[in-house]
């Protein structure tokens, strides 16, 4: 062990040394005499115990003690002094000293200095494990705040995601409902439609049989109801999306405009019209008759909805929607062209709001309103492609907002007429049936290039979209076009389209990787006739090449690399 003596008594010095060394303890002392040495030692806090006298000239013991607990207050410190009282050795203990031995009894020095020690020690490790349990307990409590925060976190998480199930759960429902009134409206009117044709009809011939004026009287009023109930099966026809619509583009603020006065009319003086017309708007894609009475029918709402002297809103706007539909009539993600209807009147309340696009539903008294007017807003917007919002606050007003899809000014596609040829002139009754290979993969072009040439066939090929339109604009004498369905660029679908329309005599044949074919239905594809899937199965290119074509495969014809039979482009 390493000790700290402070002694100005060489003959002590010795004196310790020896009885250290008879108790068979080994150690290594550095002795100090000076205040400023003791002080230097004890700040390097190097040693394992101090062992200090009380009277040292120009130094005493209580000072060297205060010195040690400031500098190494974990090393024990023990008063050696031949002159210590029991007085001075009490104030020592209580200034944190460890223990005393008088000189006179230097043989109990060895038990106390191993008992400080083991002190020392035991306090060291108590000390750690004390360190140890804080370090614990500040580590339990930050797990248990970022475990807080985790649980609080998922229980937000859980609880948005339950409000967004519920949302949508709430939006199917609606839509579902509204789906199945249509479904059912559709049906009654139809069959309406065809119990009036027949009272309609027999009125008519009626009529020219009766000759007294109370008779004809009476068929007048037979039908004026007849022709009631047919704007009441058309309007369920519109909520239905079962009616008959000829969207063209419309100038809405040409048509808002052009109403003022019908409006003017239908609201009376009680009612102030204001028009908000975006000048650059949209041309939307609708039935122009269509629009008008939908306007008409939302102004007439909202007079109803108003004390005299309110303010009816009539405003236009291009309106570009990102977030998806909450409600079954709100209108998807896209590009509209909108119309909104809105007043000062009483608001809707939350209640009557979630019902206010069900056919016959109203909150007028009876005779005032068919409970078909919104309901008919709903399914002329959704059947035209758009939708409808509305905002509203209780004792506020209500804002109607119809979402019609837009169709670029100036983009009407010019009209394309097919292109005829007489290919029969130029070739000769042997020659080979000519087939065009579209395909971006030069791999997968020839192995479809080398069967079918092997089948017989006169073999073209192009390795875009494009290249083969531009074939086909210097050489449309082509019997088949077999067309890969994911190109870059112009895909087989954009190719096919194109082909239909201006060689509307060329076959078509999709040749594609993926299993679901529904992305093919926007052509008419012909089934799965039309479609051979890769990686191709037996014969099944050959076969249905053949069965386009009416032809059957000509297997004596053999091609070793494809490239004999083939014209590139």
């Amino acid at each position: 062990m390493r000790i700290l003596l402070l002694e100005d008594s060489d003959l002590d010095a010795e004196l310790l040394a020896a009885v250290l060394e008879d108790a068979g303890l080994t150690v290594a002392t550095d002795r100090v005499i000076t205040r400023h040495a003791f002080a230097a030692a004890t700040a390097q806090a190097c040693h394992d115990i101090i062992l200090a006298d009380y009277v040292l000239p120009a130094f005493d013991g209580m000072s060297a003690l205060a010195t040690a607990r400031r500098n190494c207050p974990g090393i024990p410190f023990v008063f050696v002094s031949g002159t210590l009282g029991e007085d001075v050795a009490v104030e020592a203990l209580k200034h944190g000293a460890t223990d005393y031995v008088t000189k006179q009894r230097l043989d109990r020095l060895p038990r106390v200095i191993l008992r400080a020690l083991s002190e020392a020690r035991a306090h060291i490790r108590r000390r750690a494990a004390e360190q140890a349990l804080r370090d614990l307990n500040e580590s339990l409590e930050q797990r248990v705040a970022e475990r807080t925060r985790e649980l609080a976190e998922a229980n937000r998480a859980l609880q948005h995601q339950i409000a967004e199930r519920e949302r949508v759960e709430g939006a199917l429902r609606q839509a579902q409902r509204l789906e199945a009134v249509g479904q059912l409206t559709s049906g009654v009117a139809h069959d309406f439609n065809n119990l009036l044709t027949v009272i309609a009809g027999n009125i008519e011939f009626l009529e020219r049989a009766v000759v007294d004026e109370r008779s004809k009287r009476r068929l007048d009023m037979m039908r004026g109801a007849a022709e009631r109930g047919a704007r009441l099966t058309a309007q369920l026809l519109a909520f239905s999306r079962r009616q008959k619509l000829a969207p063209v583009p419309v100038q809405l603020n040409q048509t808002v405009a052009s109403m003022r006065d019908l409006l003017q009319s239908s609201m009376g003086g009680s009612v102030r019209i204001e028009m908000t017309l975006q000048p650059d708007l949209w041309p939307a894609l609708v039935d122009a008759t269509q629009i008008e009475l939908i306007i008409l029918n939302l102004a007439i709402n909202a007079r109803d909805a108003m004390a005299v002297g309110g303010c009816l809103t009539i405003e236009t706007a291009n309106v570009q929607l990102d977030a998806a539909p909450t409600r079954a009539e709100e209108p998807s993600p896209g590009d509209y062209a909108m119309v909104a209807v809105s007043d000062t009147g009483t608001g809707i309340p939350a209640d009557v709001l979630a019902r206010v696009f069900e056919p016959f539903f109203t909150t007028k008294e009876v005779g005032k309103g068919s409970g078909l007017g919104l309901a008919q807003v709903y399914g002329f917007a959704k059947q035209s492609g758009g939708g409808v919002r509305i905002d509203t606050r209780d004792g506020e007003g209500t804002s109607v907002r119809v979402y019609l899809p837009r169709t670029a000014a100036g983009t009407a596609a010019p009209e394309t007429r097919p292109v005829e040829l007489d290919c029969a002139s130029a070739r000769s009754p042997g020659d080979r049936r000519v087939v065009l290979v579209v395909d971006d993969d030069s791999a997968v072009r020839d192995i479809t290039t080398t069967r079918l040439g092997e089948a017989g066939y006169a073999i073209r090929e192009a390795g875009s979209g494009l290249a083969a339109i531009q074939a086909l604009e210097a050489d449309a004498c082509v019997d088949l076009a077999v067309l890969d369905f994911a190109m870059p660029g112009m895909n087989g679908v954009e190719v096919a389209t194109v082909i239909r329309q201006r060689w509307p005599q060329i076959q078509i044949l999709f040749v594609t990787g993926y299993a679901d074919h529904t992305a093919l239905a926007q052509v008419d594809a012909g089934g799965d006739d039309r479609v051979v899937q890769k990686p191709f199965r037996g014969e099944d290119l050959e076969r249905k090449v053949a069965s386009i074509l009416g032809t059957r495969p000509r297997p004596e014809l053999k091609l070793v690399t494809g490239g004999a039979a083939r014209r590139p482009v």
